[in-house]
């Protein structure tokens, strides 16, 4: 007779594996959920799945996840983002690796402004691509810089992965968000570093604008950096310091910075019915997916506890002896590894809650783990042989950039990411700091 504990682990091994063959993963979740909840719970276990559910419409942090995305996809589609990065790749244009730098750094504030995985690779990438290719610069550090500048919307507020966290993990938005801030901001001026350097030292690789592309004067170069910046600085000034000084609830942040978001279209004379229906389009196919995501994982999380494997699977972990250090780079290894096959969504909504009891054990602040999961994610996104970022950059490139190209591009990228791992978890205070100084505790 197999006893309950090891029916859980069973229960996560079909899970797993179920994912890996291409299953939908939010249906395997309930279906496992019932499936192994029903010889103990019987018909209730439908009970559970109900109470599951009003449980996830009923989280308040949830609310604000469509609303942020909305945010971002109104940004995107506008095409707010092509006039900011000519005026900055002018503004640049006397440096060393100007193009590249007007990338990292106008790719920075979409993260900023828009919270939306993924999507900076895409956009920078028709963007940027073309006049880095012109202009002759190295294949590889053009791949690197468009693949990275991508990842920054996991980490720097209001990042949409931090709010799916917050909510998995029932810790205050507010704080993760000032947590996040310190670790986000040294990556992105890590990555504008080593362009710099590396186009300083080799010039071959990115070199300066040609003169006759920035034969513009300087008081129209300002007047385009101005007309371009004022409006998205406000609107992510605006939304994030009414979240940070505790103004307004996340969701209500997110409320009005849709609507400027909308005002800025408008604005910039792009608001129109496509735009607005494809914007609310992706906000609704995005949101329910992690909506039924969570019904899911919290049917499956429920009856795994209710098995008594997730005490079974403490058990073990506390038996290797493992000290916090120890069990905190154990956790991120296997985040790593999970990064390869798995969306973001899925390792933060099934396999994090897995770790979180654990936390109070080897006390670990979960503000701190949670700013360590989102870094380590974004080496994922860059991490071959998956890479998600390289085939969202190959899919937009010329046909003769190739994907070892496009990998040997992103690993000096991947090694600063790796190193701001190492300084968040080194250095506790570049996390800490801010939420305490804030909010106390």
């Amino acid at each position: 007779m197999i006893s309950e504990p090891i029916l859980g682990i069973i229960m996560l091994c079909l899970m797993i594996f179920a994912i890996f063959i291409g299953f939908p993963v939010a249906f395997t979740l309930m279906a496992l959920g019932v499936l192994f909840g029903a010889p103990s719970m019987g018909w209730h276990v439908f009970d559970l799945m109900v109470q599951r559910a009003f449980a996830v419409m009923n989280n308040d942090v949830l609310v604000s996840l469509p609303l942020f995305m909305l945010m971002g996809y109104v940004m995107e589609r506008a095409g707010i983002m092509d006039r900011m990065f000519h005026s900055y790749r002018l503004l640049f244009g006397p440096l060393p690796g100007a193009i590249a730098l007007a990338t990292m750094f106008v790719g920075t504030i979409f993260g900023i402004a828009s919270g939306i995985v993924g999507a900076g690779v895409t956009l920078m990438g028709v963007l940027a691509l073309p006049p880095m290719l012109r202009a002759g610069y190295s294949v590889e550090l053009a791949a690197g810089t468009i693949t990275s500048t991508g990842t920054l919307g996991i980490l720097i507020p209001p990042s949409v992965m931090l709010i799916v966290y917050a909510a998995t993990a029932g810790v205050s938005i507010v704080k993760i968000y000032a947590g996040a801030f310190g670790p986000g901001f040294l990556m992105s001026g890590l990555f504008l570093i080593y362009i710099f350097v590396v186009c300083l030292i080799k010039p071959s690789m990115g070199p300066a604008l040609p003169k006759e592309e920035r034969n513009v004067p300087w008081p129209k170069i300002l007047w385009e950096v101005a007309v371009s910046s004022v409006p998205i600085g406000i609107l992510t000034f605006v939304v994030l310091y009414v979240i940070i000084v505790g103004w307004t609830t996340a969701t209500e942040a997110a409320a009005i910075g849709s609507f400027l978001a909308f005002l800025i279209a408008a604005g910039y004379r792009k608001l129109n019915w496509t735009m607005i229906a494809e914007s609310v389009r992706l906000t609704g196919r995005t949101t329910a997916m992690v909506c039924w995501l969570f019904v899911g994982a919290s049917l499956f999380a429920a009856v795994f506890a209710r098995l008594g494997a997730q005490a079974k699977l403490e058990e073990w972990v506390l038996g290797f002896g493992l000290g916090p250090n120890g069990f905190l780079w154990v956790s991120q290894f296997i985040i790593f590894l999970l990064g390869w096959p798995l969306e973001w969504t899925e390792i933060i909504v099934i396999f994090i809650p897995i770790f979180l009891p654990l936390l109070k054990t080897f006390q670990i602040d979960p503000i701190l783990f949670g700013v360590m999961v989102a870094v380590n994610l974004q080496t994922s996104f860059l991490s071959p042989p998956v890479a998600m970022a390289a085939f969202y950059l190959k899919g937009i490139a010329p046909s003769y950039i190739t994907l070892n190209q496009i990998f040997n591009g992103m690993y000096p990228f991947l090694a600063i990411q790796i190193l701001t791992l190492f300084l968040t978890w080194y250095w506790p205070e570049m996390t800490l700091w801010l939420p305490r100084y804030l909010y106390g505790g």
